[in-house]
């Protein structure tokens, strides 16, 4: 009998010591868990009391603020006379640089139609020093090319036998015609190419939409062609000269502002040649 009870009490203890060892470990977890779960509902609450504060907060800032006023135009029609800040463009009319040359002493023609029914306007200077039976042999050749509304399209001279001096460079008199023309346009880039013409030397050069060239002509000795003029121009520029299109800005209405602008004219002949602007 004895053998039969020890036999049953190992079990009876060996479930006893499983039972304490379990609610041991239970008892520890939950005091690990608890405290997160604790700081996890404290900062819920807190974010909950704070929540009516700080709209509270915002609302109250808002309403210090002063009322927002937002002007019927957002937008300024652009200035065609500006634009030549932005793009290449000339800066003076066919009319002006044609009697600027006049008063430099080159007998330049007046800024007219180049014939009957044309719309091309002109002006131009040739005088003829030398020739024989055939062509001249010294002469020079000057033409400005635009249009009616005095837009100029391109210059163009021609030297033909240029006289030079003992160093080989281009008499003055000749020389002043291009460094009129390339003033007058107030394209100061530019200017650095006068020295490469008056020791005819040859110089071709595209800038910011627009080209200069001097060089002599192919088989012939001493003859050199001048041509100045703008190009077509790369997308941002024929961005920057659309935006500055009045064709494609409306009038303002009466009810918007309370006078309608004027548009100048870019091309008026009353643009200063002398670059100050």
């Amino acid at each position: 009998m004895r053998s039969n009870r020890r036999w049953l009490l190992w079990p009876v203890l060996l479930i006893s010591v499983l039972l304490v060892a379990g609610v041991v470990f239970y008892r520890e977890i939950h005091h690990l868990e608890d405290p997160v779960g604790l700081s996890e509902n404290r900062a819920l609450n807190k974010a909950a009391r704070s929540a009516p504060v700080a709209v509270r907060t915002v609302t109250a800032a808002a309403s210090l603020l002063p009322p927002m006023s937002i002007s019927l135009r957002l937008i300024e029609v652009p200035k065609p006379e500006l634009a030549s800040q932005f793009l290449r463009t000339w800066r003076v009319s066919g009319r002006v640089i044609c009697g600027a040359l006049r008063e430099a002493g080159i007998e330049m023609s007046e800024w007219k139609a180049a014939s009957m029914r044309n719309r091309n306007y002109e002006c131009y200077f040739q005088r003829i020093y030398e020739r024989d039976e055939v062509r001249p042999l010294s002469s020079t050749f000057v033409k400005v090319r635009g249009n009616e509304v005095g837009d100029i399209l391109e210059i163009r001279a021609k030297i033909v036998g240029p006289t030079t001096d003992a160093q080989g460079r281009l008499a003055p008199a000749v020389l002043r015609i291009f460094e009129i023309i390339v003033r007058q346009a107030c394209w100061r880039d530019f200017e650095d190419t006068l020295a490469s013409i008056q020791n005819l030397r040859n110089v071709e050069d595209e800038r910011f939409g627009s080209y200069l060239s001097f060089t002599r002509e192919a088989g012939s000795g001493n003859n050199f062609d001048f041509v100045l003029g703008l190009k077509a121009t790369s997308g941002s520029q024929v961005r920057t000269r659309t935006y500055f299109s009045t064709e494609r800005w409306l009038a303002p209405t009466p009810r918007n502002v309370s006078a309608n602008f004027i548009l100048m004219d870019p091309l008026d002949t009353s643009i200063s040649a002398t670059c100050a602007h």
